[in-house]
């Protein structure tokens, strides 16, 4: 009998017609894998195999618009989910209602005139944040981390009558920590090789990934969750290594190593089994050749692996970038990891084809909107990088000043000093590449203005450790932007968050270390930018997820931190901050 070994994850959710959906799941062996929903709706899919792994994505077919049904999963006929004596309410697929049908939260017609909207539920609820370290604490040990956001969102939902569930669970980088494997992890490694040799206590190869999928998600509260939020996701450094693909010079010396290229190509296969092939529609996987070679050969490891070959020899050989509309709500998901280019002289947090895309996506028909007098086609854009855009300002500064110096504004001995810091002290991010942050600031400000300009424009990001609220201010902008525009930061979902890491971003926003870091951009010549911005909410600490809820034009940010029960025998969620956004 086929054994279900990880899933189901609740994918993608079809929000044009809301009629399908698709399931992801690891089985132990080649089987049928079906989802049989009680309303009558349902699919099947046959198992692929890589590397010894039997996966299915199964198209779902046959939901009524506006609906909520409760499914099963099976294989080879056999019910695997739910798991038998389950503490947890069943797993539900809920569907967007219908374009003209009437508003799923009031039960009211919608009467919205069509300059005001086209296609929308009354609310689109994004609930986001990054860095989830996985590591289950011992039976009698509090957790070392603190209480995890995920399991304290499944606790809400599953316990309390009337929540706010998600339409959507963004999941901004940081899924899995290659290089920070848990106690039990590195037990488990031991017996399997000699950890005294590289790469040590991270993982090595494809299968030491999948225990970390295994460890990420069979947790009960976590595995619940994804199989009824549907779920979006991108890459950060520790789904690969820290600091992946830093620089030029770090590029070269990992690829030095004996250990590298099997880690990366690890990483990335890994990457587009369990995170990739999630985001995308049933359209563009059926468009997707490698996927179809994929399921088509009995083993499909060798064209999986020459793909991640590929893939990282070149930042435009594909794209892990990708584009989801719900309703009128538009989320362009960027990957500010693989795709940049690292060239001293030429560096780029992206690529120009895709720059090129995001500036497509982003556009996409404003220009007939705009000549029709309409509203512009959506209302918020949400553009997702796990690194974030506005920084404190201390630590933008300094990222710029490294760039310009590593880039030989100083002199060859300051560009090697700059690199060695650039290495050590995480200067990454969209300052560290400063053609880059101008061109997203362009990009932004082009978006926002005009007659189709969003509402809001909202940058999601994760990465540092910390939450805050950064809003733009555009006053020496030529044109500035009709949009609201302001940087969310959520991180982490469940990790350490260091004294030093707590110190170091207070002083960021300060105006003692602003007025250090412009010392830094004068040392290293750096052009000052035409754009200001400004700390309006923040900086909150600990395990934490935003929520935005979206309603016509209006919004509505929320900030959730988890701490324990007074019990201690689980995770709660407590709001440090609720604003609402007026109309745009």
């Amino acid at each position: 009998m086929a054994v279900l070994r990880l899933g189901p994850l609740l994918r993608h959710v079809d929000w044009e017609t809301g009629t399908s959906a698709t399931v992801w799941i690891e089985a132990d062996r080649p089987c049928e894998a079906e989802v049989r929903c009680a309303d009558g709706a349902g699919g099947a899919a046959r198992t692929w195999q890589i590397a010894g792994h039997h996966y299915a994505l199964i198209p779902v077919t046959g939901l009524r618009p506006g609906g909520e049904t409760a499914y099963r999963v099976l294989l080879d006929g056999e019910q695997v989910w739910p798991l038998p004596d389950t503490a947890f309410p069943d797993s539900t697929i809920r569907t967007p209602a219908a374009p003209d049908a009437p508003d799923a939260d009031s039960g009211a017609p919608d009467t919205a005139p069509d300059t005001a909207r086209d296609t929308a539920p009354a609310a689109v609820r994004v609930a986001f944040g990054s860095c989830r370290w996985a590591a289950p604490p011992g039976d009698a040990s509090p957790d070392p981390v603190g209480p995890d956001a995920l399991d304290a969102l499944a606790h809400t939902l599953a316990r309390t009558p009337g929540a706010e569930r998600p339409d959507v669970l963004i999941l901004l980088g940081d899924q899995v920590y290659a290089d920070e494997t848990s106690e039990e992890t590195r037990r488990w490694l031991a017996e399997r090789r000699d950890v005294s040799q590289p790469p040590w206590q991270q993982v090595a190869d494809y299968e030491e990934y999948t225990r970390l999928y295994y460890e990420s998600w069979l947790d009960p509260e976590v595995r619940w969750l994804l199989s009824t939020v549907p779920s979006c996701m991108i890459f950060d450094d520790h789904d690969v290594i820290d600091d992946w693909n830093t620089s030029e010079a770090w590029q070269r010396r990992m690829r030095a190593t004996p250990w590298w290229q099997e880690r990366i190509l690890s990483g990335l296969m890994s990457y587009w089994v369990y995170q990739h092939l999630g985001n995308l529609s049933p359209a563009e996987l059926a468009a997707d050749p490698l996927y179809a070679a994929v399921r088509a050969a009995p083993d499909g490891t060798e064209q999986l692996r020459e793909f991640a070959a590929r893939a990282d020899a070149d930042p435009t050989y594909t794209r892990w970038s990708y584009r989801r509309d719900f309703g009128r709500v538009r989320l362009l998901m960027v990957d500010t990891r693989a795709a940049r280019v690292l060239a001293e002289g030429a560096r780029a947090m992206v690529a120009e084809p895709e720059l090129a895309w995001l500036r497509e996506q982003a556009l996409d028909g404003t220009d007939s909107y705009a000549t029709s007098g309409r509203a512009g086609p959506y209302d918020h854009l949400l553009i997702g990088t796990s690194l974030p855009w506005l920084l404190p300002h201390f630590v933008h500064d300094v990222e710029a000043w490294n760039a310009s110096v590593c880039g030989g504004r100083r002199g060859p001995r300051w560009a090697r000093l700059a690199e060695d810091l650039r290495q050590r002290g995480d200067l990454e991010h969209w300052a560290a590449f400063p053609a880059s942050f101008d061109a997203l600031t362009e990009l932004i400000a082009k978006v926002g203005g005009g007659p189709a300009a969003p509402a809001t424009i909202s940058v999601l990001s994760g990465d540092v450790h910390h939450a805050y609220v950064a809003e733009p201010d555009w006053s020496r902008w030529p044109q500035p932007p009709d949009s609201q525009v302001r940087q969310l930061t959520c991180s982490p979902v469940h990790n350490r968050t260091y004294a030093s890491i707590r110190l170091g971003f207070r002083f960021g926003w300060s105006s003692v270390g602003r007025r250090l870091g412009r010392a830094f951009a004068r040392h290293g010549r750096v052009t000052p930018s035409r754009l200001d911005w400004r700390k309006t909410g923040g900086p909150w600490f600990g395990n934490q997820l935003m929520t935005l809820t979206l309603r016509g034009r209006a919004a509505r940010l929320r900030l959730d931190q988890a701490l324990p029960e007074p019990s201690g025998e689980r995770a709660r969620l407590v709001t440090a901050l609720e604003t609402d956004w007026p109309e745009g």
